[in-house]
């Protein structure tokens, strides 16, 4: 049964929800402000250590006390590799774009359908455990991505990535050299098909270029109306 934590200042919204997925085969752990989201991520990897199991995935409201959620994300990378999904009131394209940029693996705006939130649940954490999972060999490269860690080195050095930019390098190392599609990377990468104004996946190969570019000028090259190219 997957275990998820829901960082979010909505009590009621949050028990609804809670029961809803707990009706659906998904344990869910509450908080209601950023400062508790990021302790009990703190905690959870403590206890990983001790042989605990893990969350499998962080849904996260933006507006919450003290800490807020895009803060959250920030410092996200310093403590968990968790695969999150943003449920938040605010809307607008910047917004999700902000959220994308810092890592977020998917949006949801309120109010949502409690049974497309868990679709997507479900569609990430199905999408994390088949990388964990991937054993295919990888090419040689600069990069070295251990997928039963999820570790990335380039050049011996360690490079903190989210799950999907993660996703995202062994689908085009896979493929070094060759022009992969956006709508094969979509639906690989990010388990949905291409629509004609989701920008999601250029927001996360972007982000992923720029961690990329202290190593080559050029690392993940954008061919106009074909896709994108892994040439490190």
């Amino acid at each position: 049964m997957p275990h998820i934590l829901l960082g979010d200042d909505d009590e009621e919204l949050t028990q609804l929800l809670q029961e809803y997925l707990h009706n659906h085969g998904v344990t869910c752990d509450c908080v209601h402000d950023g400062e508790a989201v990021i302790q009990k991520l703190k905690n959870a990897s403590n206890n990983v250590l001790n042989g605990a199991a893990a969350y499998d995935l962080l849904v996260l409201d933006i507006m919450m006390p003290k800490i807020d959620g895009l803060s959250v994300l920030r410092q996200l990378p310093n403590i968990s590799d968790i695969p999150v999904i943003m449920l938040t009131a605010k809307g607008e394209e910047i917004d999700r774009i902000i959220g994308l940029e810092l890592g977020a693996d998917d949006y949801i705006t309120k109010p949502c359908n409690p049974r497309e939130l868990l679709a997507r649940i479900n569609a990430v954490i199905k999408r994390t455990s088949a990388a964990i999972s991937e054993h295919t060999p990888l090419p040689e490269s600069r990069l070295h991505l251990n997928q039963n860690q999820r570790l990335c080195q380039i050049d011996g050095i360690e490079l903190q990535v989210t799950g999907t930019e993660f996703d995202l390098l062994v689908a085009l190392l896979k493929q070094k050299g060759e022009v992969v599609s956006k709508a094969w990377l979509s639906e690989h990468v990010l388990q949905r098909e291409l629509q004609p104004f989701d920008r999601s996946l250029d927001v996360h190969v972007s982000r992923l270029r720029k961690k990329l570019q202290p190593f080559h000028d050029e690392p993940i090259k954008a061919v106009r109306g074909k896709g994108y190219q892994l040439v490190l």
